[in-house]
């Protein structure tokens, strides 16, 4: 729709200049008069129409719009003829009329009215209220929570992973000094570095693995370890600790020397000698002797108690020490190849070679001529006829002679001149060489023996018995000189 504005009409020739009636209204927007008939016929001259009327027709009617435009050549009077803001009445000289410029202010002034009125007519948005300090600092508070449930969460591994650089950069912890107190440390056969830096950490003997253990790397030459128990302190620097396990003084020993041949009731003193145990504890203990998985055939542990150098560590029982002594010699045989249902008669027969040889060689010579009086084919009586027999039958285990009446005596089950074959039982403890020789006899045909100097264990071998005679000669004069063995 489009207004026509006044400049754009035929001019009136009788209008004033005194400016519109008042009775006339201003243009409407729909083009036609106020009063609603159709427009007179425009006449030479039409009556002016101040542009405040304009605008109040404008504001009254509520049509107007954007595309209303004052015309161009419509310039405002200079001079006095000024606009009194506010009346809505038009105060110029005569025969003014509405310029564009002032139409160009009637159509802004229009677009903020109906601006306003539609901001009237649309009820007001709510306005989105900004957070305040409660809210903020609620916010602070969940972040400050997850922060700190995400630091208790990975705490442990951040430590950790701290503690371990630290490490890296500065070494392992140690202590300072010889420490206090007592602390008793067991290195066990077999123990390495490792171990041994293991067991220190843990009784807390030094401060940690690596402080030991790295010290262990870079001492020249490497330290050696004997198995054993040993008195050390508490809180000891990683030097103070190896110095004190190379010292023997610090050694708490409990050891048990038995020697090659020694027979059982002597090395239960022994035991009760070296480790303090009760020699009433260690004899209850052997009489177990179902406990140590010996062969069927054994009453007694005679035979099975391994001769060696032992050491035990404080607090070790009757019981284990026994069971050392007896595994270990499970170890021989095993070592000697001795198949476990051949056990029992190697281990008596060993145990009369370790009794009757002397010199080193001659154990091999022994064991021929026990064999060779085993086969009936040789020796028809397969009567060994020991005096070592003998003599631990009648519980003289120290001596090596017997009487007549004593190997005439078949009362006693070890007794060899009377009982053919192998004794009834081991009469000592063999070591490596005596099970060995068992295992392994020499080749000969000697059925004769005869240790005739019991001082170097020098022994005569014989094949005949007339050989033999003579070399019996040759003991007796020697016994003779050394009334002490008779």
């Amino acid at each position: 729709m489009s207004s026509t504005f006044p400049e754009d009409q035929p001019q009136d020739p009788n209008a004033t200049g005194s400016g519109a009636p008042a009775d006339v209204p201003p243009a409407s927007a729909a083009g036609t008069s106020a009063s609603g008939s159709s427009a007179p016929e425009p006449s030479a001259e039409p009556s002016a129409l101040s542009w405040d009327e304009f605008l109040g027709g404008i504001s009254a009617h509520g049509h107007a719009t954007a595309e209303l435009h004052p015309p161009a050549d419509a310039v405002p009077s200079a001079g006095p003829h000024q606009h009194e803001r506010g009346h809505g009445t038009h105060l110029g000289g005569e025969g003014t009329t509405p310029t564009r410029r002032d139409a160009r202010h009637a159509g802004a002034s229009a677009d903020r009215s109906r601006r306003r009125s539609q901001l009237a007519d649309t009820p007001p948005r709510e306005k989105k209220r900004r957070p305040g300090a409660w809210g903020c600092l609620i916010v602070l508070v969940v972040v400050a929570a997850l922060v700190g449930g995400v630091v208790v969460a990975f705490q442990g591994p951040v430590i950790s992973l701290i503690n371990a650089v630290v490490a890296k950069t500065q070494g392992p912890a140690d202590f300072e000094g010889s420490g206090t107190g007592t602390v008793n440390i067991m290195i066990h056969d077999g123990d390495n570095g490792s171990d041994i830096a293991n067991t220190l950490a843990k009784q807390g003997v030094v401060a940690s693995y690596g402080a030991f253990y790295d010290l262990l790397l870079t001492t020249s030459p490497a330290p050696i370890f004997q198995p054993g128990v040993y008195k050390l302190a508490a809180k000891m620097s990683a030097a103070s600790a190896l110095k004190a396990l190379q010292n023997p003084a610090n050694k708490l020993e409990r050891t048990v020397v038995i020697p090659e041949g020694t027979v059982a009731v002597d090395i239960y003193q022994l035991i009760t000698e070296g480790t303090g145990i009760p020699l009433a504890d260690v004899q209850a203990a052997a009489a177990d002797v179902s406990s140590y998985g010996l062969p069927p055939e054994a009453k007694t542990l005679e035979g099975f108690l391994f001769p060696a150098t032992y050491t035990f560590s404080p607090g070790v029982t009757a019981h284990d020490a026994l069971k050392t002594l007896v595994d270990r010699q499970f170890e021989a045989l095993d070592s000697a190849g001795v198949a476990v249902d051949a056990r029992w008669k190697t281990i008596v027969l060993a145990s009369l070679i370790q009794k009757e040889a002397g010199l080193r060689n001659d154990y091999y010579k022994v064991s021929r001529v026990f064999l060779n009086r085993l086969d009936p084919a040789q020796w028809p009586s397969r009567l060994l006829q020991s005096d070592a027999t003998v003599a631990y039958g009648t519980g003289q285990t120290h001596r090596v002679t017997t009487t007549d009446a004593e190997r005439e005596d078949a009362s006693n089950p070890y007794n060899t001149y009377v009982h053919p074959g192998l004794p009834v039982g081991p009469i000592s403890n063999p070591g490596d060489l005596a099970i060995d020789a068992a295992v392994h006899p020499a080749d000969g045909t000697w059925l004769y023996f005869v240790t005739w100097n019991l001082d170097t264990g020098e022994t005569i071998f014989s094949t005949t018995w007339a050989e033999h005679e003579a070399a019996v000669a040759k003991w007796l004069a020697w016994m003779d000189e050394h009334p002490e063995y008779g």
